[in-house]
């Protein structure tokens, strides 16, 4: 049985390529979470008024792929120590954070956060936020990767490096290379 996770962890263009490449994964949509505006466009969440997030809800199969290794990729793919940004890109809506869908989801953060703590010397700051309405971004936003992401100069240099090293650090977990 699918399980879903929701995580914001800067572009969801960048997030979303990473996790189509999980093996366990079944889906990824783009969308935003954690603001005030209801139906939300990408012209308002990229303005940083609304209060959301950029963000993917996967889901995935647990018994191909553990929340706890789901979460692990995440923390490995992005900068956690990175306050309300990721790189270039700025303000709350790039900000790292996840929305636990229920109590066991919740302590399997907590624990996450703990483990990616413990191999930096920066705080991480990602945030545990309330689940909130989800979504979805707009059509062209849902696989960015494969359908536009490789004409845009953004996404080739920030993408890639992101896929070589899940593919390095998560080899076994990853699509490309045990396909």
């Amino acid at each position: 049985m699918t399980e879903y996770v929701t995580l914001a962890g800067g572009c969801f263009w960048c997030t979303e390529a990473v996790f189509k490449d999980v093996i366990g994964v079944e889906s990824v949509e783009s969308g935003y979470i954690g603001g005030s505006v209801p139906n939300p466009t990408y012209k308002q969440v990229c303005g940083g008024d609304t209060g959301h997030a950029e963000a993917i809800r996967i889901g995935f199969d647990p018994e191909q792929l553990a929340l706890d290794d789901l979460l692990d990729i995440y923390f490995a793919t992005h900068d956690p120590t990175q306050l309300n940004r990721q790189g270039n890109d700025v303000g709350t809506q790039y900000r790292s954070a996840m929305f636990p869908a229920d109590e066991d989801q919740e302590a399997a953060m907590k624990a996450a956060i703990a483990r990616t703590q413990a191999g930096l010397d920066k705080p991480v700051v990602t945030a545990i936020e309330p689940m909130a309405p989800w979504y979805p971004a707009e059509d062209y936003h849902q696989d960015y990767w494969e359908t536009s992401g490789r004409a845009n100069p953004y996404c080739m240099a920030v993408i890639p490096p992101k896929l070589q090293k899940l593919r390095k650090s998560f080899a076994a977990r990853s699509k490309a290379v045990t396909g």
